[in-house]
């Protein structure tokens, strides 16, 4: 996977020393959905996209370095992920304003609801963190996601994801750019709708019929 890191941060002995951390990162024992094979559904998506970004280089080290940082605080973790893009890029010879850009967009996959309508970087990395939603990976994608929040009672948790599908559900579109919405628009809602209807009735007075 090496190569997929060094792509866009060049091979320098402190491009592939980052390379080696970000990946010892990305495989901490305590991550369910927030892994390695996450990071390349990331850039197998962004290869979908390719093409849609100003900046596709800053793209693609944002999608490296945005769940860097993961210890299950949302904003939290994206703001030190961005930190640590700002701390390590420089070393490995990335430009000052394209490191800024890389962690802008870091920040941005915090909410995913911040990208302004002429953003094209910040759509392609938010839509390629999001395709998850729209493949037929998605039923393992939410069944991770619980593990990671295996702390959490199941009655607060699906109060809480049904708020979260609800959320996503309700806006117009899901994904920004119109390459996104053809590959995993329809599905993605398919999906959610699907996940809303199976933690309904897992709840008390819920229907409970097979």
């Amino acid at each position: 996977m090496i190569d997929d890191w060094t792509a866009p941060a060049g091979r320098s002995p402190a491009s592939l020393a980052t390379g080696a951390e970000l990946i010892a990162r990305w495989s901490e024992p305590h991550r369910r959905y927030h892994t390695l094979d996450h990071l390349a559904a990331v850039l197998t998506a962004l290869d979908g996209l390719a093409g849609e970004a100003r900046d596709e280089t800053a793209v693609r080290l944002a999608a490296w370095f945005h769940d860097a940082v993961y210890d299950g605080r949302p904003g939290w973790d994206e703001e030190r992920s961005a930190q640590l893009a700002q701390a390590r890029l420089p070393r490995c010879g990335v430009p000052a304003e394209r490191v800024a850009e890389v962690a802008r967009l870091v920040r941005l996959t915090a909410a995913h609801d911040r990208v302004e309508p002429d953003d094209r970087d910040g759509a392609v990395l938010c839509d390629a963190d999001l395709s998850v939603l729209g493949t037929s990976g998605y039923a393992a994608y939410a069944a991770a996601v619980r593990k990671e929040y295996a702390h959490v009672p199941d009655d607060l948790f699906a109060e809480g994801r049904a708020q979260v599908l609800r959320r996503l559900l309700a806006t117009p579109r899901l994904f920004r750019t119109a390459r996104a919405r053809a590959l995993w628009e329809d599905r993605a809602r398919a999906n959610m709708t699907a996940e809303l209807a199976t933690l309904a009735a897992a709840q008390p007075g819920g229907d409970q019929t097979p």
